[in-house]
């Protein structure tokens, strides 16, 4: 059932980059890392396990905020090193700014960057002050 995971092109560091897309609006929600390890949990568990290099350790997204992601689909690209998971975000938010998407910083045709997306929930009411 599995025997596709031990055909992955996994980078150096034995990880694989991860793309996390609303099931629904096909909005790009967030990027992210996994391992062997954190793949194998997100098939088994139906929600995304990813891989923190920042922390060096493996996390179950929405541990700490309630805004878990349940997985709809998994898609791997033609290469076998990319991995597209296709999820209902809980809450409606997946970036620990309190947005909904990590991707809320734009680029406009002159080259200047401006924040585009709203703050749904302030971070010091999801995490406290300490990661706020």
């Amino acid at each position: 059932m599995t025997d596709w995971i031990k055909k992955i092109n996994w980078n150096n560091e034995g990880l694989l980059p991860v793309i996390i897309q609303e099931f629904e609006s096909k909005d790009v929600l967030m990027f992210a890392w996994m391992n062997e390890k954190t793949l194998r949990a997100s098939l088994k568990n139906k929600t995304t396990v990813l891989w923190s290099r920042s922390r060096q350790r493996e996390w179950m997204k929405g541990e700490e905020s309630g805004h878990f992601q349940k997985i709809k689909s998994m898609h791997l690209d033609c290469d076998l090193d990319v991995l597209l998971i296709q999820v209902v975000q809980v809450g409606g938010i997946a970036c620990h700014t309190g947005r909904k998407s990590c991707f809320f910083n734009s680029i406009d045709d002159k080259g200047d960057m401006r924040v585009d997306g709203e703050i749904i929930v302030d971070p010091k009411n999801i995490y406290g002050v300490k990661n706020g």
